[in-house]
């Protein structure tokens, strides 16, 4: 009887917390799987403040120590440069699983399934995360936020429920969607590929699944959506019609354009090179490629690009080459702010902490005028062996701060001068008027022949590279 007593004890005790929470609209993270969603108002990030500036003195690993977002940097507030946004992939679904082991990280708020309540927890979770780190916008993949379902309705649904509850967190905090995008590349229908699929039925509803990814792009005010073909491409030539692919990839870019137009949607269509990986070689190569496809296919007007450093990288080149052959071309539109691992081959994901590449990105960002409506995306991950909560503000921090860092310095080498007067020498013998003929396409090679026996053997100057990377590390 004593026991019987007690259990009645434990019972009232435990009906007097849950009306307690009940009324207060509140369930702590520790309460995981005891309360509904609707319920769930508490912390999921207990005892971490809004992160603040304070200052390169600091040693408080959760403040900014370069991002100050109100001051002014070239005209414009630091905030307004970079546009900062949480990837949601890689912040709450990013488990630290890779091909050789298991998750890594147990997120206190997890319950191990994908369910709708779980995946609107992960909804709050983003907000609670974004507010407290001083960000502005988010990004999403659909399935990333809401679970997949047995049929093409379903999944719809479920996505509906979530993005429901986004949009309402939304006008809480006052955030907005940078860019979302569908995630075509997972799934095994998409394993030719989506767009270019050889599939008819896979090309049906890679499109079924991009028009409501831009729907609720739309509903949730994204200033942005995003292409991303991760196996838009091929794994050998012997049974790929190459021109074909093109072709209906170009039809399916036409029928997206057409869509967003119809449902007016106003954010910009944006496309994301990679060379490779998951697939052999992928369509998209790198910026130079993608604008040449644009070009053929007379989309050049409907698109942008969303240069990803660690892909430029992957491609052969720096993620400053890309932005520029992005910026030439008048197509940068976005920047997914992140690096990989020159001791390993394939695409890490990385946090962006290298100031020089920082200072280099700054300088084609400044000389683009910023990149609104775009932003700068942290499509970056912890690290496997990094599994505690607060990594994930720590690692968004050093990535803010890195980039902060970047544009300081590149506006000293813009105030200073230096730097641009050295390119501005090296093609000093064009501002002529023999020079100004020749980029006006005015000169014919009748008139560069007599110019050149008139002139004899051409004097060539030195680049002084050396002298350049001089000035560049004086401003880090």
């Amino acid at each position: 009887m004593k026991a019987w007593g007690i259990f009645l004890l434990l019972l009232c005790l435990q009906a007097i917390t849950y009306a307690v929470i009940g009324e207060s609209q509140t369930c702590p993270a520790e309460n995981v799987g005891k309360c509904d969603d609707s319920d769930w108002e508490g912390e999921f990030f207990p005892g971490i403040n809004k992160i603040k500036y304070e200052g390169p003195s600091s040693k408080n690993p959760l403040s900014f120590k370069w991002y100050n977002a109100e001051e002014e940097i070239l005209g414009k507030k630091m905030k307004d440069w970079f546009r900062f946004s949480v990837a949601f992939w890689h912040t709450f679904r990013g488990t630290g699983a890779d091909p050789f082991g298991a998750p890594t990280k147990y997120w206190p708020w997890e319950d191990g399934t994908n369910s709708l309540k779980m995946a609107k927890r992960r909804m709050r979770a983003n907000f609670e995360f974004i507010n407290k780190l001083g960000v502005d916008w988010w990004c999403f993949h659909d399935r990333d936020i809401a679970p997949d379902g047995e049929t093409l309705e379903e999944a719809n649904a479920n996505l509906d429920e979530v993005v429901a509850l986004a949009k309402e967190l939304q006008m809480q905090s006052k955030k907005k969607v940078l860019w979302g995008t569908a995630q075509l590349f997972m799934h095994p229908r998409y394993m030719h590929g989506a767009a270019t699929s050889s599939e008819l039925g896979v090309y049906a509803y890679a499109a079924a699944q991009v028009k409501k990814a831009l729907e609720v792009t739309h509903y949730l005010e994204g200033e942005n959506y995003v292409f991303w073909g991760g196996r838009e491409g091929y794994q050998s030539l012997l049974n790929t019609d190459m021109e074909r692919e093109l072709n209906h990839l170009a039809r399916f870019f036409e029928a997206a354009v057409a869509y967003k137009k119809k449902i007016g949607f106003n954010g910009t269509l944006l496309i994301e090179p990679k060379p490779q990986e998951p697939t052999k070689h992928q369509y998209d190569w790198d910026a130079a490629t993608t604008a040449n496809f644009l070009r053929k296919y007379g989309l050049i007007g409907e698109f942008k690009l969303n240069i990803e450093c660690n892909h430029a990288t992957l491609s052969g080149h720096s993620c400053h080459h890309e932005l520029e052959t992005a910026r030439i071309n008048g197509l940068l539109g976005n920047i997914d702010a992140n690096t990989g691992d020159p001791q390993v081959g394939w695409d890490t994901d990385q946090f962006l902490v290298d100031i020089q590449e920082a200072t280099m990105i700054m300088l084609s960002v400044i000389k683009n005028g910023g990149i609104a409506p775009g932003g700068f995306n942290f499509d970056a991950k912890l690290r496997r062996e990094s599994t505690d909560v607060d990594d994930l503000f720590i690692a968004h921090i050093i990535g803010m701060d890195t980039m902060a860092r970047g544009l300081r310095n590149a506006a000293t080498l813009i105030e200073d001068g230096t730097l641009a007067e050295l390119v501005r020498k090296r093609y000093q013998s064009f501002d002529t008027e023999i020079g100004a003929q020749i980029e006006a396409g005015k000169a014919d090679f009748d008139f560069l022949e007599k110019k050149a026996k008139e002139w004899g053997e051409p004097k060539v100057a030195s680049a002084k590279q050396e002298l350049a990377e001089m000035i560049l590390q004086s401003a880090l």
